[in-house]
């Protein structure tokens, strides 16, 4: 087992790793849309690019990227932000189509209003 730290993810809140590698797999921790150096959260929209930067760095870091990611999670405290959020995240991804879910849930921390994780293979 492997853990995971890259300086140009979002650095964890708490006590838990960016992400970790195990078995040929990466299992990328939560990640919120707040802006990476100043903490601060702004649009939904931003919050979906930040969140797919962050989680893009910490798969590089691994040895992985967005073409080899399997599952992604999609939290979102108010569901009516989903067409903002998916258009962000089918321009990033692509043609790739990894397995996904989309979880309407409350308050999320610090104001932010989307999170997502991710579980992707370790690229060959």
């Amino acid at each position: 087992m492997k853990k995971v730290y890259t300086k140009d993810g979002n650095p964890p809140l708490g006590h838990y790793s960016q992400a970790i590698v195990h078995n040929g797999l990466v299992y990328v921790s939560t990640q919120l849309g707040r802006d990476r150096e100043t903490g601060s959260v702004g649009p939904v929209e931003e919050q979906t690019e930040n969140i797919l930067d962050s989680i893009e760095a910490i798969l590089v870091e691994a040895g992985s990227s967005f073409s080899n990611v399997l599952r992604a999670t999609i939290y979102l405290s108010d569901i009516t932000n989903w067409d903002a959020v998916n258009q962000i995240y089918t321009r990033r991804f692509g043609e790739h189509r990894p397995a996904r879910g989309v979880i309407p849930v409350g308050t999320l921390h610090g104001g932010c209003e989307v999170a997502m994780d991710v579980v992707a293979a370790v690229a060959n």
